[in-house]
Protein backbone atom coordinates (compact mmCIF):
# COMPACT_ATOMS: atom_id res chain seq x y z
CA UNK A 1 0.00 0.00 0.00
CA UNK A 2 2.93 2.31 0.56
CA UNK A 3 4.71 1.62 -2.74
CA UNK A 4 2.47 3.84 -4.90
CA UNK A 5 2.64 6.95 -2.66
CA UNK A 6 6.38 6.48 -2.28
CA UNK A 7 6.83 6.20 -6.05
CA UNK A 8 4.71 9.31 -6.62
CA UNK A 9 7.16 11.30 -4.50
CA UNK A 10 10.11 10.37 -6.72
CA UNK A 11 10.51 12.67 -9.76
CA UNK A 12 10.18 11.02 -13.17
CA UNK A 13 13.82 11.54 -14.10
CA UNK A 14 14.87 9.35 -11.15
CA UNK A 15 12.43 6.44 -11.63
CA UNK A 16 11.52 4.09 -14.50
CA UNK A 17 9.11 5.67 -17.03
CA UNK A 18 7.62 4.88 -20.43
CA UNK A 19 10.43 6.77 -22.18
CA UNK A 20 10.19 9.71 -24.56
CA UNK A 21 8.57 9.67 -27.99
CA UNK A 22 10.88 9.19 -30.97
CA UNK A 23 9.15 11.79 -33.17
CA UNK A 24 11.09 14.71 -31.65
CA UNK A 25 14.53 13.48 -32.63
CA UNK A 26 13.23 11.95 -35.89
CA UNK A 27 11.77 15.27 -37.05
CA UNK A 28 15.03 17.12 -36.35
CA UNK A 29 17.08 14.44 -38.12
CA UNK A 30 14.89 14.79 -41.23
CA UNK A 31 15.65 18.53 -41.19
CA UNK A 32 19.39 17.76 -40.91
CA UNK A 33 19.26 15.47 -43.93
CA UNK A 34 17.36 18.10 -45.93
CA UNK A 35 19.91 20.77 -44.95
CA UNK A 36 22.81 18.56 -46.01
CA UNK A 37 21.21 17.89 -49.40
CA UNK A 38 20.77 21.66 -49.87
CA UNK A 39 24.43 22.46 -49.17
CA UNK A 40 26.71 23.42 -52.08
CA UNK A 41 28.27 20.30 -53.60
CA UNK A 42 31.82 21.54 -53.18
CA UNK A 43 31.28 21.66 -49.41
CA UNK A 44 30.15 18.04 -49.11
CA UNK A 45 31.71 14.61 -49.32
CA UNK A 46 31.31 13.12 -52.80
CA UNK A 47 29.02 11.75 -53.96
CA UNK A 48 26.79 14.51 -52.64
CA UNK A 49 23.94 12.20 -51.66
CA UNK A 50 25.98 9.45 -49.95
CA UNK A 51 26.03 10.49 -46.29
CA UNK A 52 22.45 11.84 -46.26
CA UNK A 53 21.32 8.55 -47.81
CA UNK A 54 23.15 6.51 -45.15
CA UNK A 55 21.61 8.69 -42.44
CA UNK A 56 18.17 8.11 -43.97
CA UNK A 57 18.70 4.35 -43.91
CA UNK A 58 19.72 4.35 -40.23
CA UNK A 59 16.78 6.60 -39.35
CA UNK A 60 14.37 4.31 -41.21
CA UNK A 61 15.74 1.27 -39.36
CA UNK A 62 15.26 2.98 -36.00
CA UNK A 63 11.73 4.12 -36.85
CA UNK A 64 10.68 0.68 -38.09
CA UNK A 65 12.28 -1.20 -35.21
CA UNK A 66 11.11 1.09 -32.39
CA UNK A 67 8.62 3.66 -33.73
CA UNK A 68 6.92 4.66 -30.49
CA UNK A 69 8.61 5.41 -27.20
CA UNK A 70 12.35 4.97 -26.84
CA UNK A 71 12.49 2.36 -24.10
CA UNK A 72 13.56 -0.88 -25.80
CA UNK A 73 16.92 -2.18 -24.64
CA UNK A 74 18.75 -3.47 -27.72
CA UNK A 75 22.45 -3.40 -28.58
CA UNK A 76 21.82 -3.22 -32.37
CA UNK A 77 19.38 -0.32 -31.95
CA UNK A 78 21.77 1.48 -29.62
CA UNK A 79 24.60 0.96 -32.12
CA UNK A 80 22.44 2.22 -35.00
CA UNK A 81 21.48 5.32 -33.03
CA UNK A 82 25.12 6.13 -32.20
CA UNK A 83 26.15 5.44 -35.81
CA UNK A 84 23.51 7.89 -37.04
CA UNK A 85 24.84 10.60 -34.73
CA UNK A 86 28.42 9.85 -35.81
CA UNK A 87 27.59 10.04 -39.54
CA UNK A 88 25.72 13.31 -39.08
CA UNK A 89 28.73 14.67 -37.19
CA UNK A 90 31.12 13.53 -39.92
CA UNK A 91 29.05 15.09 -42.70
CA UNK A 92 28.78 18.44 -40.95
CA UNK A 93 32.42 18.48 -39.81
CA UNK A 94 33.51 17.81 -43.41
CA UNK A 95 31.43 20.74 -44.68
CA UNK A 96 32.73 23.00 -41.93
CA UNK A 97 36.37 22.14 -42.61
CA UNK A 98 35.95 22.75 -46.34
CA UNK A 99 34.22 26.09 -45.73
CA UNK A 100 36.87 27.31 -43.27
CA UNK A 101 39.67 26.15 -45.58
CA UNK A 102 38.13 28.08 -48.48
CA UNK A 103 37.79 31.19 -46.31
CA UNK A 104 41.35 31.04 -44.99
CA UNK A 105 42.86 30.45 -48.43
CA UNK A 106 40.72 33.09 -50.11
CA UNK A 107 39.02 30.62 -52.47
CA UNK A 108 35.49 31.27 -51.22
CA UNK A 109 34.02 33.75 -53.69
CA UNK A 110 30.38 33.76 -52.63
CA UNK A 111 28.42 36.94 -51.94
CA UNK A 112 28.06 38.00 -48.31
CA UNK A 113 24.42 36.92 -48.17
CA UNK A 114 25.01 33.45 -49.67
CA UNK A 115 28.08 32.92 -47.49
CA UNK A 116 26.12 33.75 -44.35
CA UNK A 117 23.31 31.45 -45.48
CA UNK A 118 25.67 28.50 -46.01
CA UNK A 119 27.43 29.16 -42.70
CA UNK A 120 24.09 29.43 -40.89
CA UNK A 121 23.10 26.00 -42.21
CA UNK A 122 26.35 24.42 -41.03
CA UNK A 123 26.23 26.24 -37.69
CA UNK A 124 22.61 25.21 -37.12
CA UNK A 125 23.34 21.61 -38.03
CA UNK A 126 26.26 21.67 -35.61
CA UNK A 127 23.87 22.65 -32.83
CA UNK A 128 21.66 19.65 -33.60
CA UNK A 129 24.67 17.32 -33.84
CA UNK A 130 25.93 18.26 -30.38
CA UNK A 131 22.38 18.01 -29.03
CA UNK A 132 22.33 14.43 -30.33
CA UNK A 133 25.54 13.59 -28.47
CA UNK A 134 24.27 15.18 -25.24
CA UNK A 135 21.01 13.24 -25.60
CA UNK A 136 22.77 9.98 -26.46
CA UNK A 137 25.21 10.01 -23.53
CA UNK A 138 23.47 11.72 -20.59
CA UNK A 139 22.96 9.01 -17.96
CA UNK A 140 23.61 6.30 -20.54
CA UNK A 141 21.20 7.50 -23.25
CA UNK A 142 17.41 7.71 -23.65
CA UNK A 143 16.74 4.01 -22.99
CA UNK A 144 18.90 3.92 -19.87
CA UNK A 145 17.16 7.07 -18.63
CA UNK A 146 13.74 5.48 -19.23
CA UNK A 147 14.75 2.50 -17.08
CA UNK A 148 16.50 4.70 -14.49
CA UNK A 149 19.72 2.70 -14.71
CA UNK A 150 21.89 5.59 -13.53
CA UNK A 151 21.09 7.91 -10.65
CA UNK A 152 23.69 10.63 -11.24
CA UNK A 153 23.02 13.04 -14.13
CA UNK A 154 25.68 14.27 -16.54
CA UNK A 155 23.62 17.42 -17.13
CA UNK A 156 21.96 19.16 -14.19
CA UNK A 157 18.77 20.78 -15.52
CA UNK A 158 17.12 23.52 -13.43
CA UNK A 159 13.98 21.35 -13.08
CA UNK A 160 16.09 18.88 -11.12
CA UNK A 161 17.02 21.55 -8.58
CA UNK A 162 13.58 23.10 -8.00
CA UNK A 163 11.40 19.99 -8.00
CA UNK A 164 8.65 21.69 -6.01
CA UNK A 165 8.05 24.07 -8.96
CA UNK A 166 7.73 21.45 -11.70
CA UNK A 167 5.55 18.42 -12.35
CA UNK A 168 6.66 15.09 -10.88
CA UNK A 169 6.31 13.70 -14.41
CA UNK A 170 8.99 15.98 -15.84
CA UNK A 171 12.06 14.30 -17.34
CA UNK A 172 14.55 15.57 -19.95
CA UNK A 173 13.66 14.94 -23.59
CA UNK A 174 15.49 15.67 -26.83
CA UNK A 175 14.32 19.28 -27.09
CA UNK A 176 15.79 19.98 -23.65
CA UNK A 177 19.20 18.90 -24.94
CA UNK A 178 18.63 20.89 -28.13
CA UNK A 179 18.05 23.98 -26.01
CA UNK A 180 21.24 23.29 -24.05
CA UNK A 181 23.16 22.95 -27.30
CA UNK A 182 21.71 26.17 -28.73
CA UNK A 183 22.47 28.27 -25.66
CA UNK A 184 26.00 26.86 -25.46
CA UNK A 185 26.60 27.72 -29.13
CA UNK A 186 25.32 31.28 -28.74
CA UNK A 187 26.63 32.16 -25.27
CA UNK A 188 29.85 30.12 -25.71
CA UNK A 189 29.30 28.75 -22.21
CA UNK A 190 26.67 26.88 -20.15
CA UNK A 191 23.62 28.93 -19.20
CA UNK A 192 20.93 27.35 -17.00
CA UNK A 193 22.01 23.70 -17.38
CA UNK A 194 25.33 22.69 -15.87
CA UNK A 195 27.60 19.88 -17.14
CA UNK A 196 28.44 17.57 -14.24
CA UNK A 197 30.71 14.92 -15.78
CA UNK A 198 34.05 15.51 -17.48
CA UNK A 199 32.86 14.21 -20.85
CA UNK A 200 29.92 16.66 -20.76
CA UNK A 201 32.27 19.54 -19.99
CA UNK A 202 34.61 18.46 -22.79
CA UNK A 203 31.81 18.26 -25.35
CA UNK A 204 30.50 21.69 -24.37
CA UNK A 205 34.02 23.09 -24.58
CA UNK A 206 34.43 21.66 -28.09
CA UNK A 207 31.07 23.02 -29.22
CA UNK A 208 31.85 26.51 -27.90
CA UNK A 209 35.22 26.50 -29.66
CA UNK A 210 33.70 25.39 -32.97
CA UNK A 211 30.97 27.99 -32.68
CA UNK A 212 33.41 30.83 -31.94
CA UNK A 213 35.66 29.92 -34.88
CA UNK A 214 32.76 29.51 -37.30
CA UNK A 215 30.97 32.70 -36.36
CA UNK A 216 34.19 34.73 -36.12
CA UNK A 217 35.65 33.74 -39.49
CA UNK A 218 32.40 33.76 -41.44
CA UNK A 219 31.19 37.10 -40.10
CA UNK A 220 34.61 38.66 -40.65
CA UNK A 221 34.67 37.42 -44.25
CA UNK A 222 31.09 38.55 -44.91
CA UNK A 223 31.80 42.03 -43.54
CA UNK A 224 34.94 42.21 -45.69
CA UNK A 225 32.92 41.29 -48.81
CA UNK A 226 30.26 43.92 -48.06
CA UNK A 227 32.96 46.58 -47.85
Amino acid sequence: MTDAPQKAKIPAWRRPTDGEHRWQVAAVLVLIIAAQLAEPRKLTLHPHWLLPAVEGVFLAVLLLSNPGRINRESVPLRSASLALAAIASLANAWSLVLLLTALLTGHEERSASSLLLVAAGIWGTNIVVFALWYWEFDRGGPVARAHAHRAHPDFLFPQMQVQELVSRDWEPAFFDYLYVSYTNATAFSPTDTMPMSRWAKLLMLMQSAVSIVTVGLVVARAVNIMR
